[in-house]
């Protein structure tokens, strides 16, 4: 499928959004992508798992991790399409954690499974705690890649949709973006 062809499932689906959003990794931008809200269709939800978990058909995986929030939808669904085990990091006092029984064994094959990654802060800090467990890291797979390919975290990384999108430093918003006020809908500040 094409690129504009998934954007436009974005724009149909409430996904894309447009405004003055502070993204997860402190970056100012004019665009979000809500993938909850494309996920949210068993149709559109089905089709992505499926173009992932083809990609790494016959890659030798035991465990299926994504960083909480955004990607525990998709990294499931994929688990659930490769008959893997499923689990997800969360952050604890600001740091990713394993927690709820889940454990990753020295030697366990681990792919990286989340939505969206900006400068991939998040998937960063999953593969630090994979590989601190000792588990080694087969593949990173992501719905959409905001760097345009800028942002490569392993040699086995796949995007669906890989694009540029704009995003400022807090210190270089244009007047444009800095006139409209700031939403801020990632999900690092939740916490448990």
């Amino acid at each position: 499928m094409s690129r504009d062809k998934y954007l436009n499932i974005f724009r149909e689906t409430g996904a894309l959004l447009e405004g003055h959003f502070i993204l997860t990794s402190g970056r100012h931008s004019p665009t979000y992508f809500q993938c909850a809200k494309v996920l949210q269709y068993p149709k559109h939800l089905a089709q992505f798992t499926q173009k992932i978990a083809g990609h790494f058909e016959g890659s030798e995986i035991d465990t299926i991790i994504s960083p909480a929030v955004g990607g525990i939808v998709i990294g499931t669904n994929v688990g659930c399409a490769m008959g893997k085990r499923t689990i997800f990091a969360e952050r604890e006092n600001a740091e990713m954690t394993l927690r709820r029984g889940f454990t990753i064994v020295p030697g366990e094959k681990v792919l990286v499974v989340e939505d969206v990654i900006t400068t991939g802060g998040s998937v960063k800090e999953v593969m630090h705690l994979v590989e601190k467990s000792g588990g080694i890291i087969i593949g990173l797979a992501i719905i959409v890649d905001r760097s345009n390919g800028s942002v490569i975290l392993h040699d086995n990384q796949f995007s669906l949709v890989s694009m540029e999108a704009v995003s400022y430093d807090e210190n270089d918003i244009p007047e444009s973006l800095a006139a409209i006020p700031t939403t801020k809908p990632g999900s690092r500040s939740i916490s448990k």
